[in-house]
C-alpha cells in the first residue's frame, strides 16, 4: 500500500503509471481463446501534432478499450500513422526549397530519400502526445500506411480492382490543386459561399454591327472558349442560330448552339462554352463535338494557348483582362453576386476544373453491400441521424479519382511500354511486368529499358480504406491468423466530415476483400469549437496547446473536461471552465480518499466483496445507487452515449458518495475516527466506484486504487473486472426511493435555515406528519442521519401529528415538516414574508388567468401547452392556499 501524497499531483503519477501499464504488457495483444475487441486509430497524417480534436476522439477510443479490457476481452487497439501525400509532399518541398533545392532539380529517389528523411524525425511525433493522453494502444503493433507490408496491401488491392474491371484509366474533368499539384477527389473539395463579380462581355456578332452579353464569373478563359450556347426555348435569341461570335482580344470566330442545359433566368442567358475549365461546359462540348482548349499550366498560370498574358497567374489575369475589355469597349459592366467556389482540402487553393488523364475506380457496384449494410443496420452510425447523409452520399456516388500527382507514396503499379500512353500492363515488380509485356504484346524482345512505370501515387484515402484489414495483413490472405482473429473490427471513432473520404469507402473495401463489415459500430464526435461557434484551428489562433492543458491541469481532467461537454454527433464548445471541472473533480476524488485514510488503523482491512450493514438504509441506498449506475452506465456504453455514462459516475461519485455518504459515516463524535465496519463499507464502495471511473481518468483511479491496500505487484485496475450488479437479499429498489425521501427531508430543513437565516448550530425543534404508517416507521429508523447531518432539539416523527401552532411547514412527498418559527425568528418578520410572497404568486396567478381566459388561446394552444398553464394555476393555487393557513396560524 502506497503513501499518498497530500496535494494532487498529476504530473508526477501519469508517467508513473503509463510506464507501469506498458511494461507489465497491459497494452499488448495477442490472439487467444478470449472475445477479441479491436478498435483502430483514425491514422493521423505522419507531420501532424496533437490538437483539441484529437484529445476528443482519442479519449473516447481509450475509454471504449479500456472498458472492453475491463470485461474481460482481449482489446487490442491499433495504433498508426498516414502518409499523406500532399501535405507531406508539400513540407519536403518546402523544406528543400529554404535549403535552395527545386524538386524539378532532384531525381524521383533522390526526392524520397529527403521525404524519407523528414518522415523520420518528424513522424510519430503526435504518437508520442497520445501517451501523455493516456492512450492504452497496443504501441507494439504501431503501423504507418508507407511501411512494406502496408504498401504492398496497396499494391495487391489494386491489381486485384483492376483485373475484376473496377479500375480504369480515362482522361475526363477532374479537381485539379493548382498548389499541390495534383488531382484531386470531390470528397477532397470543400465549397466555401464566397462573394464574387459577374463580368458582363459584348461577344461581336460576325459579318454584323450587333453583338450578344455573356455574364461569366471566370473572364481570364474566355481565350478558351468554343462557342456561345443558348438555350432553344429562349425567343431572345432564336434569330442568331446558326450565326458566329467574335471573342474579344484575340478575335477568334466561334458558334452560337442551342443546348438546354443554358438557365435561361441566369446572367444574359447566353452562356460561353469552355469545354477545358468546367464540368458543365465539357458535357455541352461532348454533345456539340467542340474543340477543346487548355489555357492553363498545372500551376495555374496562363500557357502559350492562351495567346495572351501568358505565364501570368489565373487571378491577377481575371483583373489584367477586365482592363483590357475596358479598353477594347467590349466590357458591358459588372455585378456583385454569391456563389459556391471549390476548396482543396489539403491546401485550401480555389480548385481548377481541368480535362486530366487520370485512373479511376468505378463506384456504382462495388458500393451496393456497404449501402445495404448501413441502411439494414449491420453496421450502425450513433448517432443514427448521419445514416441519412450516407445514404445519400452512397446512392448519388462517382466514379473515384485515385491518382495523385506526387511521388511521396505508393506508386501506381502501371508499366508502359516504349513510351506509349496507352499501351500498359499491371504488375506489382518490374520482372512481372517484363514477362506480362511480353506476353500482352507478342514481344519476347521487351526488357526494363521498354518499360517506365506511371509517375503517379494513388490517392492517400486509397491505402487507408484499407487501415482495419491492412494492420492486421494482407487483404487477400485468408490464413493470416491475427487477420482472422481480429477482423472486423468492433468500433470506429471518427469525425462525421470523413464519413466519405474514410469511414463509406472502409466499408466498401470491407465488404469487397473480406466479404464482411469492418466494423459493427461508428461513432461520430462533434467538432471542437470556440465561443464563437468557429472551428479550432492553429491558423485562427483559437485553439490551446493540447499539451500545455495536460501539463497545467492533469491529463484525466482534460479528458473529462472535454467529454462531459460532448454528446455523441455534437459539436463542443470549448471552454477551459470545462477543463477546470475535470480538475475539480479529481481534487474532490483525491481529498474524500485522503479523507477516509486518515480514519484507517494500522491493521484496517476491508472487503472487495463489499460487506455492509443490511440494517442500515444508508448503506442499503448507496449500494442501491451503485447498482442504478452500474446499470445505466451499461446500457449507455451499450447505446454509445458515452458522455451520458460519465455523468453517471460523476454524479455517483460528487453529489452521493462524497456530499452525503462520507456525511453520514462519520462518527457521531467530532474528532473521533469513522467506525471501523462503517469505514469498511465505504472502502469497499470507494473501489467499485475506482473501476466505474477508470475508462475515464485512468491515472487517478489507478493511483488511488493501489493506496486502499496491498496488492500483488502485477495486479491494476487496467485489467480489474468491470463491476457487476450487486445481488442481496436486503436490497431492495424501495431503498433509493426511501433515502431520496430523507434525502429531501434534510435539505429542506436545510433551505429553511437558509431561509430564516439561522445558523447551523441553532436547534430547532422538528415534527414529521407521515403520509402513513409505513413511511413513519421507515423515517424514524432514520432519525439517526438527520441528527447527525441537521442540530434538531426534538425530531418528532407520527401519521397522527397535530401540526403545532406558528409553524413553517413544508410538504415532501406527502409527508408534511413542521417547525415552530416562536423563540427561532421574529414572527412579525415572518408575516411579512409570506405576505410578500402570497403577493407575488397573485400576480403570477394573474398572468395565468389571463392567459387560460383568452378564448383563442385555449383554442390553439397545443394540448400539453394548455396543461401546463393549467397545472402552473393550481400549483400556484394550492402555495396561496397554504400560506394563507401558516399566516392565519401565526396570529
Amino acid at each position: 500500500m502506497q503513501e499518498l501524497s497530500k496535494q494532487y499531483d498529476p504530473s508526477s503519477l501519469e508517467k508513473k503509471w503509463f510506464s507501469f501499464w506498458e511494461s507489465k504488457g497491459h497494452f499488448h495483444s495477442e490472439p487467444d481463446e478470449r472475445e477479441p475487441f479491436t478498435i483502430v486509430i483514425p491514422p493521423p497524417n505522419v507531420t501532424g501534432v496533437l490538437h483539441m480534436g484529437h484529445i476528443l476522439n482519442n479519449t473516447i477510443q481509450d475509454i471504449l478499450t479500456r472498458r472492453a479490457r475491463m470485461l474481460g476481452k482481449n482489446a487490442c487497439w491499433v495504433p498508426g500513422t498516414d502518409h499523406a501525400s500532399i501535405a507531406t509532399e508539400a513540407k519536403v518541398v518546402q523544406k528543400l526549397r529554404k535549403e535552395g533545392i527545386k524538386k524539378s532539380d532532384l531525381s524521383r529517389d533522390e526526392f524520397m530519400t529527403h521525404a524519407w528523411e523528414w518522415t523520420h524525425k518528424h513522424g510519430g511525433i503526435i504518437l508520442q502526445q497520445l501517451k501523455t493522453l493516456g492512450a492504452s494502444c497496443d504501441w507494439e503493433r504501431t503501423r504507418f500506411t508507407l511501411e512494406p507490408d502496408l504498401y504492398d496491401a496497396v499494391i495487391n488491392s489494386f491489381i486485384d480492382l483492376y483485373e475484376k474491371g473496377f479500375i480504369y484509366r480515362g482522361k475526363r474533368m477532374i479537381n485539379w490543386d493548382t498548389e499541390a499539384k495534383t488531382a484531386l477527389s470531390d470528397e477532397e473539395v470543400m465549397f466555401k459561399e464566397v462573394r464574387s463579380k459577374l463580368t458582363h462581355i459584348r461577344y461581336k456578332i460576325e459579318g454584323e454591327d450587333g453583338f450578344v452579353v455573356i455574364a461569366t464569373q471566370r473572364p481570364e478563359t474566355i481565350m478558351a472558349d468554343a462557342a456561345v450556347a443558348v438555350n432553344p426555348n429562349d425567343e431572345r435569341f432564336k434569330h442568331l442560330v446558326g450565326k458566329k461570335v467574335i471573342i474579344p482580344l484575340i478575335n477568334k470566330s466561334i458558334p452560337i448552339i442551342l443546348d438546354e442545359y443554358v438557365d435561361l433566368e441566369f446572367g444574359t442567358g447566353c452562356l460561353k462554352v469552355t469545354p477545358a475549365h468546367d464540368k458543365n461546359d465539357n458535357e455541352i462540348g461532348i454533345r456539340h463535338n467542340l474543340e477543346i482548349i487548355d489555357i492553363l499550366n498545372p500551376d495555374g498560370t496562363l500557357n502559350d494557348d492562351a495567346q495572351i498574358l501568358v505565364g501570368l497567374n489565373r487571378f491577377k489575369a481575371r483583373e489584367e483582362i477586365i482592363e483590357l475589355l475596358r479598353e477594347a469597349d467590349a466590357l458591358d459592366g459588372e455585378e456583385e453576386y454569391t456563389t459556391n467556389i471549390g476548396f482543396s482540402e489539403r491546401t485550401d487553393s480555389v480548385v481548377e476544373p481541368r480535362l486530366s488523364l487520370q485512373w479511376f475506380m468505378k463506384m456504382d457496384e462495388i458500393s451496393k453491400p456497404a449501402l445495404d449494410a448501413v441502411v439494414n443496420g449491420d453496421v450502425q452510425f450513433h448517432p443514427n441521424k448521419f445514416v441519412n447523409t450516407y445514404k445519400h452520399w452512397m446512392e448519388n456516388i462517382r466514379d473515384w479519382c485515385i491518382s495523385r500527382q506526387l511521388w511521396w507514396g505508393q506508386r501506381i503499379p502501371a508499366w508502359y511500354v516504349n513510351g506509349s500512353e496507352t499501351d500498359f500492363v499491371i504488375a506489382k515488380t518490374e520482372d512481372e511486368a517484363i514477362e506480362k509485356a511480353r506476353t500482352a504484346f507478342n514481344d519476347a524482345s521487351i526488357s526494363a529499358k521498354n518499360l517506365h512505370q506511371d509517375e503517379d501515387v494513388l490517392d492517400t484515402w486509397f491505402s487507408s480504406w484499407l487501415w482495419p484489414i491492412s494492420v492486421f495483413g494482407d487483404v487477400n490472405d485468408k490464413e493470416n491468423k491475427d487477420l482472422n482473429y481480429y477482423y472486423p473490427t468492433n468500433d470506429l471513432v471518427t469525425a462525421p466530415e470523413i464519413m466519405f473520404f474514410w469511414v463509406a469507402r472502409m466499408i466498401i473495401a470491407g465488404y469487397h476483400f473480406r466479404g464482411e463489415k469492418p466494423f459493427s459500430n461508428v461513432y461520430f464526435t462533434g467538432i471542437v469549437r470556440d465561443k464563437k461557434r468557429r472551428k479550432m484551428s492553429k491558423s485562427l489562433g483559437n485553439s490551446p496547446d493540447p499539451l500545455d492543458l495536460i501539463a497545467k491541469h492533469g491529463a484525466d481532467a482534460v479528458r473529462m473536461g472535454m467529454l462531459f461537454a460532448s454528446p455523441a454527433g455534437n459539436d463542443l464548445l470549448y471552454d477551459e471552465s470545462q477543463i477546470e471541472q475535470g480538475r475539480n473533480f479529481a481534487n474532490k476524488i483525491w481529498n474524500a480518499f485522503r479523507f477516509l485514510s486518515m480514519n484507517r488503523s494500522e491493521n484496517f482491512t476491508y472487503s472487495s466483496d463489499l460487506a455492509f450493514d443490511e440494517s442500515n438504509l444508508a448503506d442499503r441506498w448507496m449500494i442501491g445507487r451503485l447498482n442504478e449506475t452500474i446499470e445505466g452506465m451499461n446500457e449507455d456504453f451499450d447505446k454509445f452515449r458515452i458522455n451520458d455514462a460519465l455523468k453517471r459516475i460523476y454524479s455517483l461519485i460528487w453529489d452521493d458518495f462524497c456530499d452525503w455518504y462520507i456525511e453520514i459515516i462519520k462518527s457521531e463524535t467530532y474528532g473521533e475516527p469513522i467506525p471501523e465496519q462503517r469505514l469498511a463499507t465505504a472502502f469497499g464502495i470507494f473501489e467499485y466506484l475506482l473501476k466505474l471511473l477508470h475508462p475515464f481518468m485512468p491515472f487517478i483511479a489507478e493511483e488511488l486504487w493501489h493506496s486502499m491496500k496491498e496488492r500483488d505487484e502485477n495486479d491494476a485496475i487496467i485489467v480489474a473486472d468491470w463491476p457487476k450488479i450487486i445481488e442481496h437479499a436486503s436490497l431492495s429498489p424501495s431503498d433509493v426511493s426511501n433515502f431520496v425521501l430523507i434525502q429531501k427531508m434534510v435539505s429542506s430543513l436545510r433551505n429553511t435555515r437558509a431561509e430564516m437565516n439561522l445558523a447551523p448550530k441553532i436547534p430547532m425543534n422538528v415534527f414529521v406528519k407521515a403520509k402513513d404508517k409505513a413511511s413513519e416507521e421507515m423515517i424514524k429508523a432514520c432519525l439517526w442521519v438527520f441528527k447527525k447531518l441537521d442540530k434538531s432539539e426534538t425530531f418528532e416523527v407520527s401519521a397522527d401529528l397535530e401540526r403545532p401552532k406558528a409553524s413553517n411547514s413544508n410538504v415532501i412527498e406527502g409527508n408534511e415538516i413542521f417547525i415552530p418559527l416562536k423563540g427561532l425568528i421574529d414572527l412579525d418578520v415572518e408575516r411579512a414574508r409570506i405576505n410578500k410572497e402570497i403577493s407575488r404568486l397573485q400576480g403570477f396567478l394573474k398572468g395565468i388567468s389571463s392567459k387560460l381566459a383568452n378564448e383563442k388561446f385555449v383554442a390553439n394552444a397545443p394540448a400539453d401547452v394548455l396543461a401546463n398553464e393549467q397545472k402552473k394555476y393550481a400549483d400556484a393555487s394550492g402555495t396561496i392556499e397554504k400560506l394563507n393557513l401558516i399566516l392565519a396560524d401565526l396570529e
